[in-house]
């Protein structure tokens, strides 16, 4: 049930509504921030009214939010998570380091926005380990180089379908 979409990340169902809610709450919350805003103006000089500019702080947050979570929204694979016999976003995984299998790790390969909806540590796939991995199969032993500049090694020692 995943979208063909395949250029965004791939999100729960769960994960979808709490987001596309999210974004619902701070579109319907413009006109309070534009009335406080307003507010904040008629107390004086600009130029020496904390308030007003804590005020249009926020309220650019606020509007980089909208906009990450639409075009985020607007490209996500949404739906179960794929059952494919290699990594993909929507993969847990486990991995041993430098084939030592007591040095094992398991997380879910996906978005940092579905981090909310579960307790596996979540990697992107954009991530040196997630783009390593990503497309290979289990018993794969794949060679990245770490944000250090590092070479790790990894073995992919179990793939799973994400169950929510």
């Amino acid at each position: 049930m995943v979208s063909q979409n395949n250029s965004g990340a791939w999100l729960s169902k769960d994960a979808h509504d709490r987001l596309t809610a999210e974004l619902e709450e701070l579109i319907a919350s413009r006109p309070a921030m534009a009335a406080e805003i307003n507010a904040r103006r008629e107390e004086g000089d600009l130029r020496e009214n904390g308030g007003y500019h804590a005020a249009k702080e926020e309220q650019g947050k606020m509007e980089s939010r909208i906009r990450y979570l639409q075009d985020f929204l607007r490209t996500a694979q949404v739906g179960d998570a794929p059952s494919a016999n290699e990594v993909a976003a929507g993969s847990v995984v486990t991995v041993a380091f430098d084939d030592d299998p007591d040095d094992t790790e398991t997380f879910l390969l996906g978005s940092r926005e579905i981090a909310a909806t579960t307790d596996l540590t979540v990697y992107s796939p954009e991530s040196a380990l997630g783009a390593a991995i990503l497309g290979h199969a289990e018993g794969d032993t794949v060679t990245y180089a770490t944000p250090t500049g590092a070479q790790m090694k990894v073995t992919i020692v179990k793939l799973a379908q994400f169950e929510g």
